[in-house]
């Protein structure tokens, strides 16, 4: 069955508008004043905008239906998509800003008056800020009471650590910006600009390799979180019928769609139709009380 729409595509809409327009402002502004960083900077809006893209299309495309050959739907497109999100990050944001950071760095030039770059920094940080803040409204909703580091490494939603970290980093590369572009001037070291862009690619390369260990992670497939399996145990050793039960075994295809294989030990007095009845008993109590364990499959052994 096709998979909801995830809370974040409010962050991920809200993060395409401001990186839009905020990439057309800061290839202006880079082009007039000569800046590395503010390039750096461009490159890395144009890289975020094409991404939400990419992000909305996972979304879109996890939601398809089954079919004959995809039994269990398509909810891991959302995983391959945000992984390709990661790659572009690695490869064009943070490799584009280091080569463009390194040839600044070796051949500096003068800049031009600072003035658009502060208007552009400064715009820039109010919309990636408010794209920021809606990102932590969506992400703090989904984990609760939890850490921030173990509801990131715990959750199964990419579209929303991906637009988080993605802002995050927007507006550290804004802050080294400035600095860049404030303190070359201020010094009269023009190669302090080109410092800056290699600081940016470097931080969106270390962003980019935190995303790729994640979303490989699920779209290899992670498991159940270890309470939901041990309350399923227990609730399913409550059937009188059961004598013994292995360890489950299940996958995330999607944010909310797990799939759980439960290997269950039945009495050897049960008739076939009796049989029959405890298991479909047993997956429809499964299925109630777990909305996200959409496929339950239970083994006799």
């Amino acid at each position: 069955m096709p998979t909801e729409a995830p809370e974040s595509k409010t962050a991920i809409i809200a993060a395409l508008a401001a990186n839009f327009g905020i990439a057309a402002i800061k290839f202006v502004a880079a082009w007039f004043t000569g800046s590395s960083a503010m390039l750096s900077e461009a490159i890395h809006s144009l890289v975020d905008t094409a991404n939400e893209w990419l992000l909305l299309l996972g979304l879109r495309k996890s939601q398809q239906p089954a079919t004959e050959h995809r039994p269990f739907g398509y909810g891991r497109e959302l995983y391959f998509w945000a992984f390709m999100v990661a790659v572009f990050i690695f490869i064009i944001g943070g490799g584009l800003s280091l080569y463009d950071g390194i040839a600044h760095i070796r051949h500096p030039g003068p800049l031009s008056s600072p003035t658009w770059n502060y208007v552009v920094l400064a715009l820039a940080f109010c919309f990636d800020g408010t794209s920021f803040l809606v990102a932590c409204r969506t992400f703090n909703a989904q984990r609760g009471r939890r850490p921030f580091w173990e509801a990131f490494r715990a959750s199964k939603d990419p579209s929303i650590f991906v637009v988080l970290f993605e802002d995050a980093s927007d507006l550290l590369g804004l802050l080294i910006a400035f600095l860049g572009v404030f303190l070359s001037h201020w010094l009269n070291m023009p190669v302090l600009d080109g410092v800056a862009s290699v600081l940016i690619g470097v931080l969106l390369l270390a962003v980019a390799g935190l995303l790729l260990r994640e979303t490989k992670s699920l779209l290899l497939g992670e498991p159940a979180e270890a309470t939901l399996l041990e309350q399923v145990i227990a609730m399913a050793k409550q059937e009188p019928s059961i004598v013994h039960m292995g360890l489950p075994l299940s996958s995330y295809l999607s944010p909310h769609e797990i799939l759980l294989v439960l290997p269950v030990g039945f009495a050897p007095e049960l008739s076939a139709a009796q049989l029959t009845e405890v298991v479909n008993r047993l997956r429809a109590t499964i299925k109630e009380r777990y909305p996200d364990v959409q496929h339950v499959f239970i083994q006799p052994t």
